[in-house]
């Protein structure tokens, strides 16, 4: 399949919305339970480091950066959100969006990129590890969905070697 992987425009919002939204009803891609309008989206998201995966006119799938912590002394920390259409996923896609992503937020003064991935999501947490993460630690019984089970979330965390301490 031929896309490209390129900044991601205000436009793309509705289709990356209903990706979101699919990865919601998932039950494992997040503990979120509605999409977010694309003002507040927005304001949880750092302008420098949004990306889609675009074939024509489609999102295939997308991945964006939120800051960690509103300390100063964590401007160059901060947590990966990728997903990947289900139509479109185990092609590829999710490594180069988070490959070119890794590599935007080194660009932009990145030294840390974590992840907090429930543990059911073994897919992610592969992808992840195939692009430099590591585990790091496991928050046991963290939270609950609404069929009532509790789920743990998996902490990854992947440390630039060329920007900041390495």
């Amino acid at each position: 399949m031929n896309y490209k992987i390129e900044e991601m425009k205000s436009s793309d919002w509705e289709q990356v919305a209903n990706i979101y939204l699919d990865g919601i009803k998932t039950g494992k891609a997040t503990f979120q339970t509605e999409v977010p309008t694309w003002k507040d989206w927005n304001n949880a998201h750092i302008n420098l480091c949004r990306l889609v995966a675009r074939s024509n006119n489609s999102v295939l799938g997308w991945a964006a950066l939120s800051p960690t912590s509103s300390r100063c002394v964590y401007v160059g920390v901060a947590e990966v959100s990728i997903y990947i259409d289900e139509k479109h996923k185990g092609q590829g896609i999710g490594k180069s969006l988070l490959q070119n992503l890794i590599t935007l937020s080194e660009e932009n003064g990145f030294w840390t990129l974590e992840s907090g991935i429930i543990r059911e999501n073994t897919a992610s947490i592969a992808l992840h590890k195939k692009c430099g993460f590591r585990e790091i630690g496991v928050r046991e019984k963290v939270a609950k969905m609404g069929s009532g089970m509790w789920h743990d979330v998996v902490l990854m965390e992947r440390r630039s070697r060329k920007v900041g301490v390495y």
